[in-house]
């Protein structure tokens, strides 16, 4: 819950790559064009070259190469020393006035190692202080990964994992920086593979219009089913199971499509009478200490990065650019709230749920593997087009959050044409 190898049948991979299919002029045209309400958004991967580099090796990734000083940081862990190297972004521009931005990354943090995240931002009256979006580690042994709560002041705050922008003060440009730490004298060599960075601005909408489509319609992509109901009640210490653990299900689920679930050695602490300790595992290693819950989102598609797979969070304008990702082959996990009425056959009502995406039926509703079920058999659902892209997109929910998970092989689709590229 967040308030606000497996390989393509034969058949299935000649249809995501037939060069017969393609947009039809009524989708395209009303992508490129949306609604003067649609969100404005942009994802832009950052460029390891430029910046102000600290004691790191940068190119196509960012790598430790020596310490510029050591601090000492206390947790429940106790109180260490740890030395440190560090890159700090160039500046970008947004291209438009954002009021939210979520950083997400992948990163190979080996054990005695760890990373930090920050951002600052630059609207008309001046620039921001530096905001810390994550702390985070693959373990749970070296520091408590965690969020960092109380760092409002007069320019923003920050929601979990997201940068919000006061009133009036919406950003036009930011910087990121990361800090990677390892302990004093070691020679682990912590990396960073990816960093990103989504900016947006969600109009206030309670509804929004259904969007055309057709590239996707009659896919559906085979993703395991994982309920989190039945996990209802384990391990409390990672927010005990059951309706807690949406985001770690519907991760998981993707990363079985792509074949890369922890093995049964990693999970040999996972009690034995337990159907799916994958979900178990992925719950323990997305939780976030300060927030209490396995639903930061850049924690899950970090984690998702622990298997050498790219995961990032962005927003979607629409159902018709969500066909574009499912026709790739590639299921996306999304984010959203409702009450039972407002989503025909969810049969429940939430302030903030994660649930998979996996393809489209031959009218276009939308096929999702839902979590929130009794068992893995009765994870499929289809929902109404219309209604779930009104309670996925409208300013009451996410508006239009997703976690978009692919291996490297499996390039992502063309965005948008004629709009700020959102993947």
């Amino acid at each position: 819950m967040r308030v606000p190898s497996v390989f393509l049948p034969v058949f299935l991979s000649a249809l995501l790559t037939s060069s017969a299919l393609t947009v039809p002029a009524r989708a395209a045209d009303a992508a490129a064009n949306p609604p003067a309400s649609a969100v404005d958004v942009v994802y832009q991967r950052a460029r390891f070259g430029p910046g102000l580099r600290e004691g790191v090796k940068a190119g196509n990734t960012l790598s430790f190469a020596a310490p510029v000083g050591t601090i000492s940081y206390t947790d429940a862990l106790g109180t260490k020393t740890w030395e440190y190297a560090r890159w700090t972004g160039a500046e970008r521009p947004i291209g438009f006035a954002a009021t939210e931005l979520v950083a997400s990354w992948n990163a190979d943090v080996p054990a005695g190692s760890w990373l930090q995240v920050e951002m600052r931002g630059r609207h008309a009256a001046g620039q921001t202080k530096w905001y810390v979006l994550g702390r985070w580690a693959y373990g749970d042994e070296d520091i408590r990964r965690t969020s960092l709560s109380g760092q409002r002041d007069a320019d923003g705050t920050v929601s979990v994992d997201t940068f919000v922008a006061a009133a009036g003060k919406a950003i036009t440009s930011y910087q990121l920086r990361v800090t990677l730490y390892r302990a004093p004298g070691s020679a682990a060599k912590p990396v960073v593979r990816a960093l990103g960075a989504m900016a947006s601005a969600v109009p206030d909408r309670q509804t929004v219009p259904v969007s055309p489509g057709g590239i996707a319609w009659g896919v559906e992509l085979p993703v395991p089913r994982r309920s989190q109901n039945v996990h209802e009640g384990h391990y409390p210490e990672w927010d005990g199971g059951g309706e807690a653990w949406c985001s770690p299900t519907s991760t998981t689920m993707v990363l079985g499509y792509w074949g890369k679930w922890p093995s049964k050695q990693e999970t040999s602490w996972v009690n034995p009478s337990d159907p799916d300790p994958e979900v178990d595992y992925a719950a323990r290693y997305t939780y976030d200490y300060a927030y209490e819950g396995a639903g930061n989102w850049p924690f899950n598609t970090a984690y998702a990065g622990r298997y050498g797979l790219e995961g990032f969070v962005t927003r979607l304008r629409s159902l018709t650019e969500m066909e574009r990702l499912i026709r790739a082959g590639i299921p996306v996990v999304t984010s959203q709230s409702f009450k039972a009425e407002e989503l025909p056959g969810a049969g429940y009502s939430t302030n903030g749920h994660l649930m998979v995406i996996v393809g489209f039926t031959a009218d276009g509703d939308v096929i999702a593997n839902d979590p929130a079920s009794p068992d893995n058999d009765a994870v499929r659902h289809v929902y109404p087009r219309a209604n779930f892209e009104n309670v996925w997109l409208r300013s009451t929910g996410s508006g239009g959050v997703v976690y978009v998970i692919h291996p490297k092989n499996r390039p992502l689709p063309p965005t948008t044409p004629g709009l700020p590229a959102n993947w």
